[in-house]
């Protein structure tokens, strides 16, 4: 009896640890990574900015793309809209107040495959203290060899999201009552990364 159990456990722990194997875990680089956002002002042009300093990890599961998942962060602080004063703008109390919410957040709950390394992402998005449910459209391409020895790959992952719904809610009008800022913000972020060794 002693004998089958222990070939019991030989057989099942090595089928575990191969399913375990099927996920990989990567890190965002944050030399090649930056998140834009597109706003409409006046309601008559849209202005662009973006985040500069993102972080974060992946697991991945090329077998079966449903069960991998991703952790970002980025740094609020590094916003850059090309113009000084509505950088400092934004970053005050009025909007993003970074001195009490320093960076924003997602956290991955389900992942729903497309097909041809499309995806459909839901998870929670932490913005101003605020955490709601989103859902990115993504594109992830196939990894590739990179010249310094590492594996890497691109991500590109799409929201719209609601800015009140994040508390995000100051605003002026103009003299014809326009609103200075649209309530619809989307956000693309555009980043490599590369496999942990």
């Amino acid at each position: 009896m002693k004998k089958f159990w222990i070939a019991a456990v030989l057989v099942v722990f090595p089928s575990v640890a191969a399913q375990a194997q099927t996920t990989t875990a990567w890190q965002i680089d944050p030399a090649h990574a930056n998140a834009q956002f597109v706003v409409r002002h006046l309601g008559i042009s849209n202005v662009q900015g973006q985040f500069t300093k993102i972080t974060g990890t992946a697991e991945i599961d090329d077998k079966d793309l449903t069960k991998s998942s991703v952790m970002a962060t980025i740094d609020v602080n590094s916003i850059d809209t090309r113009v000084a004063a509505r950088d400092a703008d934004l970053k005050s109390p009025n909007f993003f107040d970074v001195a009490k919410y320093p960076t924003m957040t997602f956290q991955s709950k389900k992942t729903t495959q497309l097909g041809d390394g499309r995806l459909q992402m839901t998870g929670d998005l932490t913005i101003h203290g605020v955490t709601r449910p989103v859902t990115f459209d993504m594109e992830l391409t196939v990894p590739i060899q990179d010249p310094w020895g590492g594996t890497r790959r691109g991500v590109t992952a799409t929201v719209r999201i609601n800015r009140q719904d994040f508390g995000l809610t100051y605003d002026k009008k103009s003299p014809a009552g326009e609103m200075l800022i649209g309530d619809q913000v989307t956000i693309t972020l555009d980043v490599e990364i590369v496999k942990k060794s």
